[in-house]
């Protein structure tokens, strides 16, 4: 039996959290079925250090993890994309490149944990809150049967698990 790698990428407009910790949770979890990336419309430049820690503290590699704009992924020689998700609400309602090989969207918003005002404690609860939501989330893909779905089962799928 051969193995399908799910090309996927997480949007987010600063991808320096929500973006890069699911990058991350993915490419942890998929176990070679899937390649995560993440990107974004203004990135930030570097990764927030509270979303390293988080991921860190999960035993999740931060290796390689770095703030990507968007047009990598939709130049002539990226990855062809099976799925993109907007993880913040700002990147899905920005119009969006190409994305070649017309992969599968979906809408997984969380709230921002880089915006949180507060206490170091506070902060890092907010990190905490979006990463949870992340792993489940991406658990809930993980769980689907891709290779016995249909496209529009899949969307159906996808769709739903944003809303969770």
């Amino acid at each position: 039996m051969t193995t399908h790698a799910y090309n996927v990428l997480f949007l987010c407009t600063g991808n320096s959290a929500r973006s890069i910790m699911a990058e991350a949770i993915l490419n942890h979890k998929g176990k070679g079925r899937f390649a995560a990336y993440s990107a974004g419309s203004h990135p930030s430049g570097s990764p927030r250090p509270e979303a390293l820690n988080q991921l860190t503290s999960a035993g999740i590699s931060t290796a390689g993890l770095r703030s990507k704009c968007w047009d990598e992924f939709a130049a002539p020689s990226a990855p062809v994309m099976s799925f993109v998700f907007t993880v913040c609400d700002n990147a899905a309602n920005e119009a969006c490149p190409f994305w070649p090989g017309q992969p599968l969207t979906a809408h997984w918003g969380i709230p921002d944990p880089a915006a949180v005002k507060g206490t170091p404690e506070e902060v890092a609860r907010a990190f905490r809150d979006a990463f949870v939501i992340l792993d489940r989330r991406i658990g809930l893909f993980l769980s689907l049967p891709l290779a016995t779905l249909g496209q529009m089962a899949i969307q159906k799928e996808i769709t739903e698990i944003g809303r969770q």
